[in-house]
């Protein structure tokens, strides 16, 4: 049977609408499989790098936010910060990001079922959906941190390392600062992001399994100025955050997002990755060059990988997680280089 599509797009969040955008205005005939209705929010520090913010402006998407300047590491009563280089970052609401793609990708003429894949199966011309026979040349798996479709082409691979998860909520206190700060403490970090003159966002990175109450309540300051009077949104929770992905191309399925593999938000750069692998599969589709897409990811991640797991483990030696702050402190250039090597 003849394929139905060019492409079909399975996950209708951020990584899998910026898919399917970049494809649509390639001449591709695409459509996006997701159950969930827009917009769709999740657990997420939602402040977006420099990277991220062009990737947004080169697909022509204005996005409400507030501006971000740089990154502020914040330990006891010892701080340190580092400043955007090439432009500024921007604190948005996931909702706020997901309502424009999704529109960008409705204006754009691409359809949006309301279907849950769970499984695939692929000949010599095509990718077929189990459940509903929906057919196209080339399938996308953007489906998340646990992708069903990565693990129904076992390309699930065992992770090492104590679990992570994360944790996000929302006050409506004024922003202090315009930078992101990052309160380190003994069992994880805490990401605070202005997204608006009077709301801010607060994640909570841990390998701790507690309530968010009780995580906050390590932060005695920020526990302080942010109490649950100030809360607006409810705690949203993901995890565990370390995903393996055994190859982000398996014959005419190719992952991208948090379901090509992830290592933990620690950084900060998810939504960058996931803008910017989108651009870079298609492009490759669009070449006639798909097996090349896993060099290509490899290489365009690479950066992020080395540092990202570098700080995970640091934070897992109790004794390198206390020189953390202390380090950049003293070595101010070279945390100004690490942070904008990733914006």
């Amino acid at each position: 049977m003849s394929p139905a599509h060019d492409l079909l797009v399975v996950g209708g969040g951020p990584a899998g609408l910026a898919t399917a955008l970049h494809a649509a205005r390639a001449g591709f005939d695409v459509v996006v499989a997701e159950p969930r209705t827009a917009p769709i929010d999740k657990a997420c520090g939602e402040g977006l790098m420099p990277g991220a913010v062009r990737a947004l402006q080169a697909l022509g998407l204005k996005v409400p936010g507030q501006p971000i300047a740089g990154i502020r590491y914040v330990q006891g009563t010892r701080a340190v910060e580092a400043a955007f280089r090439q432009g500024h970052g921007l604190g948005v609401r996931r909702t706020s990001l997901h309502v424009a793609l999704h529109k960008a990708v409705v204006d754009e003429g691409v359809p949006v079922l309301p279907l849950r894949v769970k499984g695939v199966s692929q000949d010599a011309t095509g990718v077929t959906e189990c459940g509903t026979g929906l057919r196209a040349r080339w399938l996308v798996a953007a489906d998340g941190l646990h992708s069903p479709v990565r693990r129904s082409l076992g390309l699930v691979t065992t992770c090492r390392g104590t679990p992570r998860y994360g944790l996000r909520r929302h006050y409506a206190v004024p922003s202090r600062s315009p930078y992101v700060e990052v309160h380190w403490g003994p069992h994880g970090e805490v990401y605070v992001t202005p997204l608006g003159p009077r709301l801010v966002g607060v994640a909570l990175l841990t390998s701790r399994r507690s309530s968010f109450g009780a995580q906050l309540a390590g932060f005695p300051e920020l526990a302080a100025r942010f109490h649950a009077g100030a809360a607006v949104t409810d705690v949203r929770g993901a995890g565990p955050l370390r995903q393996s992905a055994g190859a982000r191309v398996h014959g005419r399925v190719l992952l991208v997002g948090d379901a090509a593999g992830y290592i933990d938000a620690i950084t900060g750069e998810g939504l960058s990755l996931a803008l910017t692998g989108a651009e870079v599969l298609v492009d490759h589709l669009r070449r006639g060059t798909p097996a090349a897409y896993e060099s290509a990811w490899r290489a365009a991640t690479r950066r992020h990988r080395f540092l990202t797991e570098g700080l995970v483990r640091a934070r897992q030696q109790p004794l390198l997680a206390r020189l953390i702050v202390p380090t950049a402190r003293r070595l101010p250039g070279v945390f100004t280089a690490a942070v904008n090597a990733l914006a």
